[in-house]
């Protein structure tokens, strides 16, 4: 009976897990609500020094403005305003705002639409996937700097992760730029 109970628990645990197919990033590298990012200093000041960079490298300003308004929103499956966005939502958005680009509403369409990249070659503003529970992109974030990507995790909302981190790394699947 113990044994009985162990597997349906075990079974209940896969289903529920299997259920959310989008945007499924649990891992938090960088968890920029409790991060130096909404105290004092300058925008360059604060994102130069959590992404490691010196502040002259960072060049787009209205990029960082944009990323700390909206650190900390909630995830929300479907979501595009600061009450909760999702991965996708907060990507359109990001990239209509910042540069001025219409991106496809998931996910999957971004990755099939972006012209590809290897990973040494991206660039701020370019975009990176991944592939969580074994579905083919059903997560993308923006890339940054210095490996640091901007995304909405389904567990702490917008936050700034790293790309190098073994769990994000093997489930990395994609970058790109956003066609023009």
């Amino acid at each position: 009976m113990l044994r009985l109970r162990s597997v349906l628990f075990c079974l209940g645990l896969l289903l529920l897990t299997s259920i959310y197919t989008s945007c499924k990033s649990k891992k938090i590298i960088t968890d920029t609500s409790k991060s130096t990012t909404k105290s004092s200093g300058t925008i360059k000041e604060r994102y130069a020094s959590l992404l490691n960079v010196k502040e002259k490298d960072l060049d787009n300003e209205k990029l960082y403005r944009f990323i700390d308004s909206w650190i900390g929103v909630p995830y929300k499956n479907g979501g595009m305003d600061k009450k909760g966005v999702d991965c996708s939502g907060f990507t359109i958005l990001l990239a209509k705002d910042i540069y001025n680009k219409q991106l496809p509403r998931n996910a999957r369409s971004m990755a099939e639409d972006v012209k590809r990249k290897f990973e040494k070659d991206l660039k701020e503003g370019d975009l990176v996937f991944f592939d969580f529970d074994g579905q083919k992109f059903n997560h993308v974030g923006i890339y940054l700097q210095n490996n640091k990507f901007v995304h909405a995790s389904t567990s702490k909302g917008v936050i700034i992760s790293d790309l190098k981190d073994p769990w994000y790394y093997k489930y990395f699947s994609r970058a790109g730029s956003v066609k023009p």
